[in-house]
């Protein structure tokens, strides 16, 4: 009779131990993103959220600028940022890694990313195809460079240039504004056949909606092969301890830049994020095999029936 008491007790206690594992603490469902206003982060955090959302989980977003992401990681107001571009993040993001205030996952979740200045393509065959060109084409260019949302890494470099001559850039004007305001002028300059030099990157339905070149010659500011970038994924320091089934996910997202050109057309058009990101799941179920292994839902279940239940909306 001792002995089945105490077997019954140690299957008690196994199943308790097994429960608490599968199932996070209550402080993990809400899980606070930041999207610094760029659609290919709108894209990502949306998708990731939309997977939350199955598992059981609350996700909310935070639009910040880049500096006050990283600080909101640091202060753990901030639980997931997608959008560490490296190189050109590295100098904003080098004091809180070295201070070891944030985690930033080894493997990112984005490759084959590029980052550079870039203009349309009468301009680069009309002759502006390097950043040694810009200069030389200042009155035609309105002595402008268009950036995006001040506090921007790119905005950053731009002005650095500007700031040290770099290229006989010192007579430039940095028009900052945001990612929207960014491609309304783009736009408008390609209505008129004007030349414009602005902020280009890649994933972004940019490079398929416009006909666009990127400036050789900058790989001293933007790095080698036009600005070509790693996407990494930032962490508090202490997350995948407090929340190990979130960070197993987190770990898990892989993107391509065929998904996010993809899913940020429907984002361009005014589309809600996670309404573009549940759509494109929704045709695109095969990516959830990968993104949930070893993932549970909220509360301890399997989470792959979850969320292909949820997004097929059954």
């Amino acid at each position: 009779m001792k002995r089945l008491w105490a077997a019954s007790l140690c299957a008690l206690s196994v199943s308790s131990v097994t429960s608490a594992i599968a199932a996070e603490p209550a402080a993990c469902r809400d899980v606070r993103f930041a999207d610094v206003g760029w659609s290919d982060i709108a894209a990502t955090t949306g998708l990731a959220s939309t997977v939350l959302e199955g598992l059981g989980y609350k996700p909310t977003k935070t639009i910040a600028s880049v500096p006050i992401t990283f600080a909101g990681v640091k202060s753990k107001q901030i639980d997931v940022f997608l959008g560490y571009w490296s190189p050109t993040m590295d100098p904003m993001i080098d004091p809180f890694k070295k201070a070891g205030q944030v985690n930033v996952l080894p493997t990112p979740n984005l490759t084959g990313a590029k980052y550079t200045l870039a203009v349309p393509d009468y301009a680069y065959q009309a002759g502006i195809k390097s950043f040694a060109d810009i200069a030389k084409n200042y009155d035609k260019l309105g002595g402008k460079i268009y950036g995006i949302e001040p506090g921007n890494d790119g905005n950053a470099l731009i002005k650095k240039m500007i700031d040290s001559n770099q290229y006989g850039l010192g007579k430039f004007k940095l028009v900052e504004s945001s990612e929207a305001g960014m491609l309304v002028e783009v736009n408008r300059s390609i209505r008129d056949k004007k030349p414009i030099v602005f902020l280009g990157w890649e994933p972004h339905p940019m490079n398929v909606q416009m006909k666009i070149d990127y400036l050789s010659g900058g790989d001293d500011v933007f790095g080698p092969n036009y600005g070509e970038a790693k996407v990494m994924t930032v962490t508090p320091t202490d997350y995948a301890t407090r929340c190990p089934n979130v960070a197993k996910l987190v770990s898990n997202l892989h993107f391509t830049t065929d998904i996010e050109n993809h899913v940020m057309m429907p984002i361009m058009n005014k589309v809600d994020p996670n309404k573009a990101a549940r759509e494109w799941l929704k045709a695109n179920p095969a990516v959830l095999d990968q993104w949930l292994a070893g993932v549970k839902t909220f509360d301890g279940k399997d989470g792959l029936p979850a969320v292909k239940a949820f997004v097929a909306g059954k």
